[in-house]
Formats: C-alpha cells, structure tokens, sequence
C-alpha cells in the first residue's frame, strides 16, 4: 500500500470530484467540514473507507478526527 503524499491527494481529489465537491484548489489548510468542502456525515464515511482500502490506514480511526486535509496528509507521513 502506499502512502505517498501526492498518491493520498490523489484520493482525495478522486473523491471530491466524484462526489461534486472538488474545491479550486486542494490546500492543506481546507476544512474539510462545514467552513471548507463541507463533508457530510456519509461522505467522511465514504471518504474513510476509501483511504483504507488504497492506503491500508484511516486517518478517522486514529482517535482524533481529521479535520483538514493536512491532518489526513499528516497522518499518513507520520505512518510512512
């Protein structure tokens, strides 16, 4: 599996396009809730599900939730 910053931003972006919801810009700092892209409950579910089948980890089972997209590229950094 791999954890490669730009193979996760990947992911991301697949997801936020596929859901209709890709920002301008993907920027570490995007919320990825309410003041951001605005994930609902099922889209970070969905998104969760996703990062650990490509990654084999999930950022929202590590205790603390995610709540930008640098937390998620963080979380995988300091697994790589």
């Amino acid at each position: 599996m791999t954890t490669a910053p730009a193979d996760v931003e990947k992911t991301i972006t697949e997801f936020l396009n596929r859901v209709d919801k890709m920002p301008p810009s993907l920027t570490a700092d995007l919320a990825l809730y309410a003041d951001g892209i605005g994930l609902d409950s099922l889209e970070t579910a969905e998104l969760s599900a996703i990062l650990e089948d490509e990654h084999g980890t999930d950022p929202f089972n590590d205790g603390e939730m995610p709540e930008t997209v640098g937390d998620i590229l963080a979380f995988y950094a300091a697994s790589a």
